[in-house]
Order: C-alpha cells, then structure tokens, then sequence
C-alpha cells in the first residue's frame, strides 16, 4: 500500500535547524504518511518572504492538499504575514515563548540567531576545536594526542566511532577519539598498548553482527570484510575483550548517532554545556 504524501515546509530567518529538528520529531509519529520536506532558511527581506509564500502557495494547488510549515521568525510582521498562506503553519517560537513568558513574567528579547549563531566566541571555537580533535584523531590516528581526549570509543570498523566523535564534539565540544579493532589487537590478552594508560577513558561500541554486516555490505559488497561469519567473529572478539578487561560497553544496534551519544553521557556522566 502506497504511503500517503504531504508537503512540509521550514522556513526561518536563520538556519531553520531548530524548526527542522522539531518537524523531524514530531512528523515521525505519522509513519503511514511520506513527508516531503523543503528547507528555506535566511528568509530574511520581502522579497524572500514573497517568494516562500509563492512556493508554498504553488505546492498547495499541485498536491491538492495544504502544505504544513514549520516557522521560526523573530519578526512579528513576517509571521503575521506567512500566517496568510494556504498551508497549516505552525510558529515554533511562539508556541512555547508566551508560555515561558508568562511563568517568568519576563519579554522574550526575539533576537535572531541565538540558538545557533556564534553568540559566545568562546564557546564556539571550543566547539570547533572540539571537531578538529575529532578528525585528527579519527581510526586510530595521532595517538600521542589522546591525552586530551574526553573519551576514547574502540571498536570494530563500522560499529558508529567516527559519527558518534564528530556528533559529540559538534554538540558538546567533547574531545573524543576512536580507535579501530584490528587482528593484531586479539594477538593477546590485554588491551592494545596505545590504549592501555587510557583505561577510563575508553568505552567499547558493539553492534548486532547482522546489523554489522548490512553495512558494511554497503561499503564493499561481496567482500571478506562483509562476510557474516567474519562479522560475528570481529563482534565476538571485541566484546570479549571489552568484558575481560571491564571496559564499558555500549551496543549500536539500530539506533542513532544522536541515541548513541545520549547512551555514551548517560553511562559515562561526562556532560559539557550544550553547544546546540
């Protein structure tokens, strides 16, 4: 049975990723329907005002149907204004701001930007600083700079380590590296010397073997390195490990680099300020 379609709209006088994020949360829960969503972030002039109403307005004579938008506008203008659309709108600020407005007995500034802009410098470029550790110490390179590290995640090759890194830093300026299990790494019975002095830094990524092998039959089909059985082997071999030198172990299996990040906070209680 085909899946019914509706057209989405996110429109925002900055990025839009806050409306998008929310529209993404909250569209999931209609699965029988096939969203398809368009993006118009730094609407910002009339004219681009203008010209998203008439984008909108187009949609809603093809499909037949009102297009659902999802608004972030500080200026109240604007927001009256795409209310004026043929479409379902939704204005994310205004939704939830009267509300806190009213329990705090305090005006909200409206000011553009501050969810994602660079408002504080330095948390910014901790953020980016946070990113390029994630990068120079990605697949087991620049070991020397793991004493900087935050965490450190092991694992076989494809079990989430580069996104989960990079999803971390992004978002909580964590500095965090990734080493990738090899065969040379089972030889014994310890943990790789590179990552030995690191002990409680370290936490072990795990992942279904079936889930393990769709991927990486993605990556390179047909090869040794998606073979089931070599998939079981890796997994078994590194949760082995994992276990026999207690190191905290997370499993990967169907979920997303933003629920992995939020397992690795929770079982590790490491938290920084979030960057947004």
């Amino acid at each position: 049975m085909a899946l019914a379609k509706r057209s989405v709209f996110i429109v925002s006088d900055r990025t839009g990723l806050t409306a998008e994020e929310l529209a993404q949360t909250l569209l999931t829960q209609f699965p029988q329907v096939h969203f398809m969503t368009t993006v118009l972030p730094f609407v910002d002039s009339d004219h681009k005002l203008n010209e998203a109403i008439s984008q909108i307005n187009m949609i809603q004579e093809a499909d037949g149907s009102r297009p659902i938008v999802f608004v972030t506008f500080v200026n109240a203008d604007y927001r009256k204004r795409i209310e004026q659309a043929d479409a379902l709108v939704i204005d994310v600020f205004s939704s939830f701001l009267g509300i806190l407005s009213r329990e705090m007995n305090l005006m909200p500034s409206w000011q553009a930007g501050f969810s994602h802009g660079v408002i504080d410098q330095g948390r910014y470029n901790s953020r980016i600083d946070a990113i390029h550790f994630a990068m120079d110490c990605d697949d087991g390179v620049n070991p020397d700079a793991y004493d900087q590290a935050d965490l450190i995640l092991v694992g076989v090759s494809r079990s989430g380590k580069t996104p989960t890194c990079v999803y971390l830093a992004m978002h909580f300026g964590l500095y965090c590296a990734n080493y990738p299990l090899t065969e040379d790494d089972y030889l014994d019975d310890g943990l790789p010397s590179t990552l030995d002095a690191y002990r409680d830094r370290l936490v072990g990524l795990t992942i279904d073997a079936r889930r393990l092998h769709e991927i990486r039959q993605k990556r390179r089909p047909d090869s040794e390195y998606a073979k089931l059985d070599q998939c079981q082997i890796e997994v078994r071999r590194a949760e082995d490990l994992f276990r026999h030198r207690g190191i905290l172990m997370a499993d990967t299996s169907g979920i997303s680099v933003e629920e992995i990040a939020t397992t690795l906070l929770q079982k590790t209680g490491l938290r920084r300020e979030y960057l947004g």
